[in-house]
C-alpha cells in the first residue's frame, strides 16, 4: 500500500494512505447521495476527474460527468474528457455555455471580479444542469489550497462557496466535496490508486476559470483565441521540462513591434513555468534559453498579433502562481 508523509503550511501531517483515502471517501459518498443523483463538473483536471471516479465507485449510473465548455478552456480539451468519461461506461454530457460566460465577463477587467463573475455563470449554468438531471447532489473537486486561499483572501476561487458564507442551496445545489481535506500531491496519489493514466493522474494544475485567468484585463473571444494559440506553443515546447505548472500569459498592455518593416503596436505574452508540491509556495523554473528562444520564435511568428514575449522569475511568495 502505497504511502506519503505530507505537510500543511510547514506543518508535519499525519502518513497518508490512499487506498485507506478511497475506501473511507467512496463510504462517505455513498452514504451522503443515498439513492439521489448526483451531476459533477469535469474539466479533465485530476481534481474533478478523482471525484468523479470516486463517486462513480460509489452511486455507479446516478453520477452524471459533465463538461461545460466555457469557451476558455484549450484545444481540443472539451472532446478529450468527454472521450475519456464515455470510454469508462460513465454517464458524460457536453453542455456549450460559451456565450454565457463571454457576456457575463464583458467589460471585467478586475481580477477579483472576473472570478466572481466566472463562478456566478458557472453556477447558473451547472444549476440549470442539475435541474435537467433531477439530480439531489454536486460533487466538486474542491482541495486543500483552494479553500486556504480563498479563506485568506489571497484569491477567490470559484468553486469556493460555504468557506466563505454563500449558501450552496441559493443555487439550488447541495454540494459534497471528498478532497476538501487533500493537497495536489494527495490527489494524484490518490489518482494513481485508481489507475488513471499519466494524462490525468499526472496533468498540471489548470485554473476553473481556465484561460480567463491568463488573460489580464478583458476576456473577449479574440484575446481568449491568441492566449490559447500561445499555450499551446508554450506546452509544446516544455513538454519534457518537469514542472508544477506550465502557462502562458496574455497581458492587458501592449508594445511597439515591427511588422512587415512598420511599427505595430502588439500583444505581449508572458511565459511561466514553476515548482511545487502543494501550490502554497512555488519556484520559477530554469528554463534552457534555446527553449525560451523557440517559445519567442514560434509565437511572435505563428501569432502575429503578438510582439514582445518575456519569461516570469518570480517565486511564490512573493507573486502567486497565477498571474490573477
Amino acid at each position: 500500500m502505497a504511502s506519503s508523509e505530507v505537510f500543511e503550511e510547514g506543518k508535519e501531517r499525519k502518513m497518508f494512505e490512499p487506498e485507506k483515502f478511497i475506501q473511507k471517501q467512496v463510504q462517505e459518498v455513498r452514504e451522503k447521495i443515498e439513492d439521489g443523483k448526483a451531476v459533477i463538473a469535469v474539466s479533465g483536471g485530476v481534481d474533478s476527474t478523482v471525484c468523479a471516479m470516486l463517486t462513480h465507485r460509489a452511486v455507479g449510473d446516478r453520477l452524471v460527468a459533465v463538461f461545460i465548455d466555457d469557451g476558455l478552456m484549450r484545444e481540443g480539451e472539451a472532446e478529450q474528457v468527454i472521450d475519456f468519461f464515455k470510454s469508462r461506461n460513465m454517464n458524460a454530457r457536453l453542455v456549450d455555455a460559451a456565450n454565457e460566460f463571454f457576456d457575463g465577463l464583458k467589460g471585467i477587467v478586475d481580477p477579483e471580479e472576473k472570478r466572481k463573475a466566472f463562478r456566478n455563470t458557472f453556477y447558473s449554468v451547472l444549476g440549470r444542469v442539475v435541474r435537467e438531471e433531477n439530480a439531489s447532489h454536486l460533487i466538486q473537486g474542491t482541495i486543500a489550497a483552494d479553500v486556504a486561499e480563498t479563506v485568506k483572501g489571497i484569491k477567490t476561487q470559484h468553486n469556493i462557496l460555504e468557506q466563505i458564507g454563500i449558501d450552496p442551496e441559493s443555487y439550488g445545489l447541495t454540494i459534497v466535496e471528498p478532497l476538501r481535506a487533500l493537497y495536489k500531491h494527495e490527489v494524484r496519489e490518490v489518482a494513481r490508486s485508481l489507475g488513471l493514466p499519466a494524462e490525468f493522474s499526472e496533468r498540471p494544475p489548470f485554473p476553473g476559470p481556465g484561460l480567463a485567468t491568463r488573460v489580464l484585463g478583458e476576456v473577449t473571444p479574440e484575446r481568449v483565441e491568441i492566449e490559447r494559440k500561445a499555450t499551446k506553443i508554450v506546452e509544446e515546447e516544455t513538454s519534457d521540462i518537469e514542472s508544477f505548472q506550465t502557462m502562458a500569459i496574455l497581458m492587458n498592455d501592449r508594445a511597439t513591434g515591427i511588422r512587415e518593416g512598420k511599427r505595430a503596436f502588439g500583444y505581449i505574452i508572458a511565459v511561466r513555468l514553476v515548482k511545487s508540491k502543494d501550490a502554497i509556495t512555488a519556484e520559477a523554473v530554469n528554463v534552457p534559453w534555446e527553449v525560451l528562444k523557440r517559445i519567442d520564435k514560434r509565437i511572435t511568428t505563428e501569432i502575429p498579433e503578438v510582439v514582445h514575449v518575456l519569461y516570469s522569475l518570480t517565486d511564490k511568495p512573493p507573486a502567486t502562481i497565477e498571474f490573477q
